[in-house]
């Protein structure tokens, strides 16, 4: 990976950051309304019966400086956003779009306060923690024949790595409705995506009705942090993908992406 520079984070002011966020939040609702009939829908009726990949990660996770009562509060964002999403078939052709099948998260919707992150500051907001669905979600893409047609990464990494299973920065952040999460099912096949909650982990599952022809590996390389100019850090990788086929045992790899983040903590510190 070649060096790079990352340029100190710029502040916009408040009023830029609301008419910015309604002009593109404008801007895609249009979008929808002009492709509504390429976009995946739940389908309570289907029920795939192939496996074809499953994840799960932990609802409550103690952060530093974070109160708790957010993370419990997520919990209820997260079942009222996989209710909109669970049994989505994602048929050739579709594509599943976050947002759209989840809807703007409000009060008067039943979502509650919760961790959102704002140019690597920890905030309160309506509907925070929804992150964690797209971060489960596009693990679960990364792992099959649909392609990720849109997702944005992670461009702050605010907490040190503590119990990480997954390589850095193999997430999805999403915001309301312009920063969103698309899968796209370019196959002749047919997916569904299937949500729930248990008292510790959220799970997903992905269901085909045909077998699973490949398995998926996702590897990083290039891992490194470079103190930037401007007095801050930042941390790189590249997330790879190793394809191997269940019928003839071929191997294949591709890089998935560069990620390149701004660290809100200090690298050399212990935990």
């Amino acid at each position: 990976m070649e060096s790079r520079s990352i340029p100190k984070p710029e502040k916009r002011s408040k009023l830029r950051n609301i008419l910015g966020r309604e002009y593109y939040t404008a801007r895609r609702r249009i979008l929808w309304f002009a492709n509504a009939g390429s976009f995946a829908k739940p389908d309570p009726k289907t029920r795939l019966e192939h496996p074809i990949f499953k994840h799960r990660s932990t609802i409550l996770r103690p952060l530093r400086d974070v109160e708790m009562y957010l993370q419990h509060n997520k919990r209820t964002n997260l079942r009222l956003a996989i209710e909109r999403i669970d049994g989505t078939v994602i048929r050739p052709g579709e594509t599943l779009s976050v947002w759209r099948l989840v809807g703007r998260p409000t009060a008067s919707r039943g979502f509650l306060e919760g961790l959102v992150l704002h140019n690597g500051r920890i905030e309160k907001g309506i509907g925070g923690g929804l992150c964690q669905l797209g971060n489960l979600l596009y693990w679960i893409a990364l792992h099959s024949q649909l392609t990720v047609a849109e997702r944005y990464r992670h461009g702050f990494d605010v907490f040190p790595d503590i119990n990480r299973t997954i390589p850095f920065a193999c997430g999805a952040t999403l915001a309301y409705n312009y920063i969103d999460l698309q899968l796209r099912n370019d196959t002749s096949k047919s997916y569904q995506v299937r949500l729930w909650m248990d008292d510790e982990y959220l799970r997903g599952e992905l269901f085909s009705d045909v077998p699973a022809e490949y398995e998926y590996e996702i590897f990083e390389t290039d891992h490194q942090m470079k103190l930037q100019p401007w007095g801050g850090y930042t941390r790189h990788n590249r997330i790879w993908r190793r394809k191997t086929s269940l019928i003839d045992g071929m191997t294949d790899e591709e890089l998935v992406t560069e990620n390149h983040a701004i660290m809100m903590y200090e690298p050399l510190l212990t935990a």
